[in-house]
C-alpha cells in the first residue's frame, strides 16, 4: 500500500525504474497513434514505433506546435485527426481560444489531475469549490473528474458570479477551493465586504494566472494552504506543487523534454526552453507537443519524496517569432545560427527600430571576441534568415537564462 504522503506507488519509483517502464510503453502508443489517428500517421511519417525507446529516440521525432495544430485542425476538423477514439464515442468537446478543439473522454480521471488536488491535500473528506471555468473550455471539467477520482464533492461554481459563489461557500462550507489564485482573493475579499465566514476553506489547487509570492503569502495569512499545479487543455495536468513547495513534480503519464524554443534539440538541465510533452492518452495522444511555455529542469529528487523529474513554474512563452522588414524571424533560425559556430553559447537576437527601419543586433556570448569572427557570424546570420544584422560578442555567462531567443525591443509604431 502507498503511503498515505503519496497518491500511489508510481510516485516513488526509482528513476531508472519509471524510464524503463515509460519507455517501455511508448512504442506501442506510438504505434497505436500511427495506425488509429491518420494526423500521427502523416506526423510521424517514416517512424518505425519499436525504434522509440529511450530519451535520445524520443528527441528524433519531429515537434507537433500548438499552432500547427490549429492548422490542421482546420484542414481536418474537429481535431485535425489527431484522435485515436471515434468523435462519437468520446464524452466532451470543447473549444479554446484559437479557437483550437480539445476531446474528453470516458472513464475516471481522463485529464491526470487527481494527483496534483491528492499533493494539495485534498482527500475524499473534502468539499471542493471549483471556479474554474466550465463553458466550452476544459478547465472546470478537469479539475472535477480529479476531485471525483479522489472521491470529493464538487461545487460546480465555474467562473464569474462573485456574490453567488460567496453565498454558496458560506452555506455549503467547502474546505477545499480550485480555480485560479486572483479569484480565490476576490471572493476572500467579497466576503469579508459582505460580512460572509469564508473560513472554511483552508486550502487550495490553483493554475492558470501568476501565483506571486506576496499572493500566496496574502492567502496562506487567510488561512488558505495554497498549491499551483500547471496543464493546458490539450494535456491535463503536467506538473504540481507538492507540500515541500520546491518546483514542481512531472505528472506520472507524460513524459517532458525542454527544448531550445523553436527547434527539436534538448537544452541542459537548468537552462530555460520549451515545455515539451509527450502524453500516454488512451484517446488523445500527444508525441512531442510543444506547449509553446518556458520553464527549466531543476537539479535532484523533490524534498517530499517523489521521484519524477522536477520543473520550475511557468517562465514565459517560447513563441518569439517576429516580423522584421516585412519578414518573418523564427527563434530556430537564431538557434540554428549559433549552431553553425562551435565557438558561441547564448545567443539573443535584439530587433529594434532606428530612423524608422528595424534593426536587428545578434548578441553571442563566445571566448572568442576576433572582430573576423564576429563578421562570419554576421553572414550566417544573413544566410539563415535572409536579413542583415549586426553581431556583439559578449563573454560568456552574461546573457539571462531565461529562455529568450527574441527579444522585439521595437516601441510600438
Amino acid at each position: 500500500m502507498p503511503s498515505p504522503e503519496f497518491y500511489d506507488d508510481l510516485e516513488v519509483r526509482d528513476a531508472g525504474l519509471r524510464a524503463r517502464e515509460e519507455f517501455g510503453l511508448l512504442p506501442d502508443l506510438i504505434a497505436v497513434a500511427m495506425d488509429k489517428a491518420p494526423g500521427w500517421s502523416r506526423q510521424l511519417e517514416g517512424v518505425d514505433p519499436e525504434d522509440i525507446t529511450s530519451r535520445e529516440a524520443l528527441s528524433s521525432l519531429p515537434v507537433l506546435r500548438k499552432f500547427d495544430l490549429k492548422a490542421l485542425q482546420s484542414e481536418n476538423p474537429p481535431f485535425g485527426e489527431f484522435t485515436t477514439t471515434a468523435v462519437k464515442d468520446l464524452g466532451r468537446l470543447f473549444m479554446s481560444p484559437g479557437p483550437i478543439f480539445e476531446p474528453e473522454g470516458t472513464g475516471s480521471d481522463w485529464w491526470r489531475a487527481a494527483r496534483a488536488l491528492f499533493a494539495a491535500e485534498i482527500r475524499a473528506t473534502d468539499i471542493v469549490h471549483n471556479s474554474f471555468a466550465y463553458h466550452l473550455t476544459p478547465a472546470g471539467h478537469m479539475f472535477e473528474n480529479g476531485a471525483h477520482a479522489l472521491g470529493c464533492t464538487v461545487i460546480p461554481a465555474g467562473a464569474g458570479n462573485t456574490e453567488m459563489q460567496v453565498e454558496a461557500i458560506a452555506n455549503l462550507r467547502p474546505s477545499a477551493y480550485a480555480g485560479t489564485p486572483d479569484f480565490l482573493k476576490i471572493l476572500l475579499d467579497k466576503g469579508l465586504e459582505a460580512d460572509q465566514d469564508l473560513s472554511c476553506i483552508t486550502k487550495a489547487s490553483v493554475s492558470g494566472a501568476a501565483l506571486p509570492p506576496s499572493l500566496r503569502q496574502e492567502l496562506n495569512d487567510r488561512g488558505v494552504h495554497v498549491s499551483q499545479c500547471y496543464g493546458t487543455a490539450d494535456l491535463g495536468i503536467i506538473a504540481y506543487e507538492t507540500p515541500a513547495l520546491d518546483g514542481m513534480v512531472v505528472n506520472e503519464g507524460v513524459i517532458v523534454e525542454i527544448l531550445n524554443p523553436g527547434t527539436s534539440d534538448p537544452v541542459d538541465d537548468g537552462e530555460v526552453g520549451e515545455v515539451v510533452v509527450t502524453s500516454f492518452n488512451r484517446d488523445y495522444p500527444m508525441i512531442r507537443f510543444a506547449t509553446g511555455d518556458l520553464s527549466a529542469v531543476m537539479a535532484g529528487m523533490s524534498p517530499c519524496g517523489r521521484t519524477n523529474m522536477r520543473i520550475e513554474g511557468w517562465r514565459g512563452r517560447a513563441d518569439q517569432s517576429a516580423k522584421v522588414k516585412g519578414m518573418f524571424v523564427h527563434p530556430g533560425q537564431v538557434v540554428e545560427v549559433a549552431k553553425k559556430h562551435q565557438d558561441l553559447g547564448r545567443v539573443r537576437l535584439v530587433i529594434g527600430r532606428e530612423n524608422q527601419n528595424d534593426t536587428m543586433l545578434l548578441k553571442a556570448e563566445s571566448r572568442n571576441n576576433e572582430a573576423s569572427f564576429a563578421e562570419a557570424v554576421a553572414a550566417t546570420l544573413q544566410m539563415v534568415c535572409k536579413l542583415r544584422g549586426k553581431v556583439e560578442l559578449v563573454a560568456p555567462g552574461s546573457l539571462p537564462n531565461d529562455g529568450v531567443i527574441i527579444a522585439d525591443e521595437r516601441k510600438a509604431f
